[in-house]
């Protein structure tokens, strides 16, 4: 599909605050303004991401598709779950040490990706609403299944599918109707709205919203799919209200939508260290704002060429980077004599 400037537009604003939800996660605890900031962050930021994912999702099934998904998808999987038992391993985390399958960290993104185009295989014969309807129940059983958890990323792939079904359904005419003035009206009514309850409410389990835990770990294991099933709510609320005030048109930084995944597998290695070694510490709100700051170059620095260049042969299995970056510097050097 021909990239359109609004999702790369989103994709970056939604890594920026993948990146910044991970930054600040530390310092939510006693202060309910930074847990308000977070979990409010949490409601939509993945399953906008997610509902993405779905949307350019559209091609699956085309001759190759799957061999080219699971070396785009597992290969990198597999190597950075690696890379991370061994970092974890050097800065002295205890999980260091852990089973292939049990993703670390970030990495369940990869896993529960794949997987979300292999149920499409089944889903996408279905109808529309049957479908979405049959991917809700599936994301509200699983969780009353204790044995179903992080493993494989099982359950925040069924928690999680309804999102990207619903981007795998949805056209680009129908994102476009989130332009409309009074989508925007209401879209800021939604956004203020979650933040004063989650700022009023009671301390919020942000378990709900990680989606790898089941009903009885999350402490309520009678009334948990009514629980999820409000959580679906507010997640697409939320989630359509941030995109209502996502921009048409390019910018300076619509380029590094293209480079998503790239951030997403690499900021870890940053934030991992900064917990490790207490590089950070918030105390009033320039401290937030600092560590936005900080977030924002994370996803620079880490779109930046020298490190796509260098990190492409992990990421995509390809050289083509290092490739041009050798023809360019042969060429200055023959022109150079």
């Amino acid at each position: 599909m021909e990239r359109n400037a609004f999702f790369d537009n989103a994709k970056v604003l939604l890594i920026f605050l993948v990146v910044f939800g991970h930054v600040i996660q530390p310092y939510i605890d006693g202060s309910t303004g930074m847990h308000t900031l977070y979990t409010w962050i949490y409601t939509f930021h993945m399953p906008a991401f997610i509902f993405l994912s779905g949307f350019f999702a559209k091609g699956f099934g085309d001759k190759g598709y799957i061999l080219k998904l699971a070396k785009k998808l597992l290969i990198p999987y597999i190597i950075f779950q690696l890379i991370y038992s061994s970092y974890y391993y050097v800065i002295g985390k205890s999980n260091w040490l852990t089973d292939m399958f049990y993703p670390h960290w970030s990495l369940w993104f990869l896993i529960s990706l794949f997987s979300w185009h292999m149920l499409l295989i089944l889903f996408k014969r279905l109808p529309v609403y049957a479908s979405l309807l049959v991917a809700i129940l599936l994301g509200i059983t699983v969780g009353y299944l204790a044995a179903i958890g992080h493993s494989f990323s099982l359950s925040r792939t069924f928690v999680f599918f309804p999102f990207f079904l619903l981007g795998y359904w949805l056209k680009e005419e129908h994102i476009l109707l989130l332009k409309r003035r009074s989508a925007k009206v209401l879209s800021v009514v939604v956004m203020v709205t979650i933040a004063i309850c989650i700022y009023f409410a009671p301390e919020i389990n942000t378990g709900w919203l990680l989606a790898s835990k089941s009903y009885f770990d999350l402490g309520m294991q009678e009334f948990g799919g009514v629980a999820r099933l409000l959580v679906y709510l507010t997640s697409t609320l939320m989630a359509a209200s941030v995109l209502a005030w996502v921009p048409f048109k390019r910018n300076s930084m619509t380029k590094l939508g293209e480079r998503t995944l790239y951030v997403y597998l690499l900021h870890g290695f940053l934030v991992q260290y900064f917990r490790a070694y207490d590089v950070f510490e918030v105390n009033n709100v320039l401290d937030v704002i600092g560590l936005a700051g900080v977030s924002m170059l994370i996803v620079l620095g880490l779109s930046s060429k020298p490190v796509l260049t260098m990190s492409q042969p992990l990421i995509e299995c390809k050289m083509t980077n290092m490739k041009k970056m050798v023809k360019s510097y042969r060429t200055y050097e023959t022109f150079s004599r």
